[in-house]
């Protein structure tokens, strides 16, 4: 790797690796503050309200201590093994209650609702590849395979990539055809606060959560003892303890910044996945086939590249605009077609929009 990007390439390749886990670990920390959250407020009502319990901040520091640290301590990915399967399960549940419910929502329509590509086209391209994005947890993987074979490694990754592919599609297409321009960055969001399969179905989600958050852990531990620790391994039980505490714990004080999921995906996405995804691995392809860089064998490598440079520089900008206007979220606020009195045929997009700030949080 490092002969393939240089020196100033294997830095900037190894900061980003770095980052991309960790501000992955931010953003399943906004999703389980999100999601508990309402959870509590549905089981506890009014018992809870001005409580400490309908607070985010002390919901992720409570599942931080209880079970994301705890996991996160492990040694070995594949004692996540049994658990992964679990999130599995609970993923295809999600699916189905998704499915169910969106033949039943009386969701009012929104304007230009499918239209093919608008301004957030980069944001969605770079989200994408934050989805997809599993190139930094593949040696841990292969590591943790009981044969660790070529033949195995290639079944294993087209399985995993092509059930992750259905499941974001039926995800995606459910969630945006029930919710069309009211859809928010966890679409768990748009359900009412009310609808208790829902609120099972938020609770497995955050459980999956849970489960997923330890192995971004893994990663970021593994770059910073590659990196800063490379001389020393393997790393003594106290400085494995120590090291792990301070990645959760960062990022727990991060979490505690923002609400605003699809924002933390977008940004992570187009600044950190994009790059990893299209450019360094085709930067890579063409450094070690040594041919020349205008070569027709470098072409796909080129144009791969480019649009991975595209998507990064037109993302990061949209992101900047967006930040320079004001964030929008709507954390802890039922929608307004939940709490409307007329019909929900008769709120528009429009009025939503309007409206959805001013509606008491719960």
């Amino acid at each position: 790797m490092r002969a393939a990007f240089g020196r100033a390439g294997f830095v900037l390749l190894t900061v980003m690796q770095f980052l991309y886990p960790f501000i992955a670990m931010i953003s399943y920390n906004v999703i389980i503050g999100d999601t508990v959250t309402k959870i509590i407020a549905r089981i506890g009502g009014v018992h809870i309200v001005n409580t400490v319990l309908e607070r985010r901040q002390f919901v992720i520091c409570a599942v931080t201590l209880l079970v994301t640290l705890p996991i996160s301590l492990y040694k070995n990915v594949a004692k996540m093994a049994k658990l992964s399967l679990m999130s599995i399960l609970f993923v295809i549940f999600i699916i189905g209650v998704m499915i169910a419910r969106g033949f039943t929502l009386p969701i009012p329509a929104s304007e230009d609702a499918w239209q093919f590509a608008n301004t957030g086209v980069t944001s969605a391209i770079g989200i994408m590849a934050f989805a997809y994005m599993c190139h930094h947890n593949s040696f841990l993987i292969y590591d943790s395979m009981i044969e660790p074979t070529e033949k195995s490694w290639g079944a294993l990754t087209h399985i995993s990539m092509v059930f992750s592919m259905a499941c974001t599609l039926v995800l995606g297409i459910t969630g945006y055809a029930t919710f069309t321009g009211f859809s928010q960055g966890d679409i768990l969001e748009n359900y009412c606060q009310s609808d208790d399969l829902v609120n099972v179905a938020r609770l497995l989600y955050a459980c999956t959560i849970m489960l997923t958050f330890p192995i971004e852990c893994f990663v970021t531990r593994q770059v910073l003892e590659n990196s800063v620790f490379a001389f020393t391994q393997p790393a003594p039980l106290w400085r494995h303890v120590i090291v792990t505490v301070v990645i959760v714990v960062l990022s727990v004080g991060a979490s505690m910044a923002t609400d605003c999921l699809g924002f933390v995906l977008e940004l992570n996405g187009v600044m950190n996945a994009a790059p990893m995804a299209y450019v360094f691995p085709a930067l890579c392809v063409m450094k070690l086939q040594n041919d020349r860089i205008l070569s027709w064998k470098n072409v796909p490598c080129i144009l791969t590249a480019v649009f991975g440079i595209l998507v990064c520089g037109v993302g990061v900008s949209v992101a900047v605009l967006e930040m320079i206007k004001g964030v929008d979220c709507s954390h802890g606020r039922e929608m307004a077609y939940c709490l409307s009195p007329s019909p929900p045929h008769n709120l528009t997009a429009h009025s939503f929009g309007a409206s959805m700030w001013t509606t008491p949080a719960p």
